[in-house]
């Protein structure tokens, strides 16, 4: 009996001792396979492997359309009486036996629009344009749950905006890819709710990339192009490569019927990025400002600068005591490196000096003379740049302006934040030559909206020497207004 016990221990211990071996054996296999499966090259391998379009595009629907909102809003406006510069004209009310008029009406616009979920939070990725004037948002999911949205920020300079539901079970959310590595030809999806159809997936690919001049100038303008169909109702929704990963935010259409003509423009991921955490983290956003204007390079800006490339960034002016003076940049140095990344134009530039924090130094590589040099500059904030640029608008216009008065809003039937007044005037300056007045109103700058005094000043400083604008002008003494054509200096 001890014998058969003994064996049969004997046995168990070797039996025990031979599994061991083989699971470490197993382990070892398997951790080396898992090595393999990750090494770059087998990485590589499968991302320039053959891909099934249709098991593809069904993948990336199925795994992203829970993340993407229906975004409907309400939004209340004060629209200013057309008919108002003419009330006191007693031959206008005689002859139309129109009787005393409000200086205002009240309308409800409702809208439609895309977003998408960006964290566990309830934080929804949509554009400006779509949320920025809401009054009222509700946020329609893919599973039929219905929330109402807060707005937490908004970025007109990049037409992007986070609003937030609350929500007490947890979310889907979407993730994101580089944008800069995207190629032209990648194939790409597009969801959204067009026209007010929800979850609908389109796919195409990207058609070209950095293309600028699509909305307002003075924004930070940086678009993706893709021939995937985009109508009215996508703005918001996400743009997809193959792994479901978000690269752009579907933002604006080139059509001549409203529709889709195979031409639409998204928002980077590397802009959505930046902004969206900054909008959560402080409610708006803070960029990076260096003190230049700056231009793309042609033929012959080229050769006066001495470079033989037309890749780069032209510095057309410096500004007075900004960051980039005291750092010793130079008119007509050539920007073609910043932070060790290469420059191809000056719409690049701008947009990676924006997203550059603040109080930060950073590399700016140049050619001035044939010669390529580095120089290390302090990036300050925009916003406080404001009185650096009031002195360029200054020398570029000939002109200091000032905020509307509460008594001007009324008499014009104006929003106080939405025109400005001139304050002084250069003898036979640009504004001046024109025939404006002081106390005269801007309203507008080449079909651009004036934003209060910040909001001129940043428009204004993007404009460029001897350029001809178009400016929105109310005539103080008559109310009347006009389209008035400028030259700067």
């Amino acid at each position: 009996m001890k014998r058969i016990k003994f064996l049969i221990k004997g046995g168990e211990e070797r039996w025990i001792s031979n599994c061991q071996r083989l699971i470490l054996r197993l382990t070892i296999l398997g951790m080396a396979v898992f090595a393999l499966l990750l090494s770059p090259q087998v990485v590589a391998a499968q991302k320039s492997a053959p891909v099934d379009l249709t098991t593809a595009i069904t993948r990336v629907a199925k795994q992203t359309i829970p993340a993407v909102a229906h975004v409907e809003v309400t939004e209340k406006q004060e629209v200013a009486n057309p008919f108002l510069p003419f009330a006191n004209d007693p031959s206008f009310r005689q002859f139309f036996d129109i009787p005393k008029m409000p200086k205002k009406f009240k309308r409800e616009r409702k809208g439609l629009g895309s977003g998408m979920i960006i964290d566990a939070q309830g934080h929804i990725l949509t554009n400006y344009h779509v949320a920025g004037g809401a009054t009222k948002i509700e946020v329609l999911l893919s599973n039929g749950d219905r929330y109402p949205a807060k707005l937490v920020g908004i970025d007109p300079k990049t037409d992007l905006a986070v609003i937030r539901i609350s929500a007490r079970k947890p979310l889907p959310y979407v993730t994101f890819a580089d944008s800069d590595k995207v190629e032209v030809g990648e194939w790409v999806v597009a969801i959204g709710h067009p026209q007010g159809l929800d979850q609908t997936v389109t796919h195409g690919i990207i058609s070209a990339k950095h293309r600028r001049g699509i909305t307002d100038p003075s924004s930070y303008q940086d678009f993706l192009q893709t021939d995937a169909a985009i109508n009215p109702g996508n703005s918001g929704g996400p743009l997809l490569n193959l792994r479901g990963e978000v690269i752009g935010v579907n933002a604006a259409i080139a059509s001549e019927s409203g529709g889709f003509e195979g031409i639409g423009f998204a928002i980077p991921s590397h802009i959505a990025i930046f902004v969206s955490r900054a909008l959560i983290a402080h409610g708006k956003v803070e960029r990076g400002w260096l003190g230049v204007s700056i231009q793309d390079l042609t033929p012959e800006l080229a050769k006066t600068a001495h470079v033989e490339s037309l890749r780069g960034a032209l510095i057309a002016e410096v500004v007075k005591d900004g960051p980039a003076e005291k750092a010793g940049l130079k008119k007509n140095d050539v920007v073609v490196g910043y932070q060790g990344k290469d420059i191809p134009d000056s719409g690049t530039f701008q947009n990676d000096v924006a997203t550059t924090p603040v109080g930060s130094e950073a590399k700016v590589n140049i050619m001035r003379d044939g010669k390529k040099r580095e120089v290390t500059v302090k990036i300050v904030n925009l916003q406080e740049a404001t009185k650096f640029l009031a002195v360029s608008i200054r020398e570029r216009l000939g002109a200091e302006i000032r905020p509307l008065t509460s008594t001007e809003a009324e008499k014009y039937g104006l929003p106080a934040d939405a025109a400005v007044a001139v304050k002084w005037l250069e003898f036979k300056g640009p504004l001046q030559k024109a025939g404006f007045e002081i106390n005269d109103i801007i309203m507008g700058v080449n079909d651009q909206p004036v934003a209060g005094v910040n909001g001129f000043i940043q428009l204004a400083s993007s404009l460029k020497p001897h350029q001809k604008i178009a400016i929105v002008a109310v005539d103080h003494r008559t109310g009347n207004q006009g389209v008035i054509q400028v030259e700067t200096k």
